[in-house]
């Protein structure tokens, strides 16, 4: 009783308007696009920055950024102040700017998730080796599982994507997964997390996705601050205290965060390692 209490005080506090709040600035809070479009993704992520607002008493602006290279620079170049960003778009804002992961998103409470490659059930593909020739989608430049984690695996493989294919697109995962099972592509880069989405929201159909190929597992989207704000270190505490508590107040508010996401826990840079090996691996990261 006492943590619905708690969790209805902090309901009420974020409700209040801006000029209700005296610990400082408003904090600007990026969001990768996890849902097929902007207003569906500021509705689905705007109760975990009202409590966020509400734990550090401070205003807390929402925005969907609507690529993981975008929200990067963002991070990078003082944009935003705290993001929620794939793994690979956070390594890249933190070798160009300082940015610093503070926690992990657990999803069905884990801190780690799998890049995939699906195609649908008549292209005749199993195998990588079955993909020669044919039509391959990557996410973004910005995307772990959606370019940098399969274009690590092509190049262990030998493989050059722009001579491999017959013809290579960047887009949006869920327009991968949907031109995947309409045959509009043979086949594409994405991750467990959003075909399972997809899925059990009706967007796409199971039969008509196949997963061919996994990776191993990779450490989960970072909740990260730019330089400047993780000098702060009184700051970083409460925030990863308040992230931390999310998992509790689920239990009463399941609309905090999307359907598995059970909440954070705090990790620091070291977690993103093999991002970043995979990264330099690549020579789409330069050391520095």
């Amino acid at each position: 009783m006492q943590g619905l209490f708690r969790f209805l005080a902090v309901l009420l506090t974020a409700t209040l308007s801006s000029g209700a709040f005296a610990g400082g600035p408003p904090l600007k809070f990026g969001v990768g696009l996890f849902q097929p479009d902007k207003d569906r993704n500021d509705a689905t992520y705007r109760p975990l920055a009202n409590y966020l607002s509400a734990q550090l008493d401070r205003p807390v602006e929402l925005r969907t950024v609507d690529s993981w290279e975008g929200l990067a620079k963002s991070l990078a170049n003082g944009e935003t102040d705290i993001a929620l960003i794939g793994p690979w778009g956070y390594v890249l804002a933190n070798n160009e700017a300082g940015a610093q992961a503070v926690s992990t998103i657990l999803y069905d409470g884990k801190p780690e998730y799998f890049a995939i490659m699906v195609t649908h059930p008549n292209s005749g593909i199993g195998s990588v080796a079955d993909l020669k020739g044919r039509t391959f989608a990557f996410g973004d430049k910005g995307s772990t599982s959606g370019y940098l984690i399969p274009l690590h695996y092509f190049m262990t493989q030998g493989i050059n994507p722009d001579t491999y294919f017959a013809k290579v697109v960047h887009t949006k995962h869920q327009a991968i997964e949907t031109q995947v099972t309409q045959g509009v592509l043979d086949a594409g880069a994405d991750y467990n997390r959003n075909r399972n989405a997809m899925i059990e929201q009706g967007l796409i159909k199971a039969e008509q996705s196949r997963i061919f190929w996994q990776s191993a597992p990779l450490p989960n989207d970072a909740v990260a601050v730019s330089k400047a704000l993780y000098a702060d270190k009184t700051f970083v505490s409460r925030l990863q205290a308040a992230l931390a508590s999310v998992g509790d107040v689920l239990k009463v508010n399941p609309a905090l965060l999307p359907p598995h996401y059970t909440g954070f826990v705090s990790r620091d840079n070291a977690f993103y390692k093999p991002i970043r090996d995979a990264g330099l691996a690549t020579g789409k990261l330069q050391a520095k």
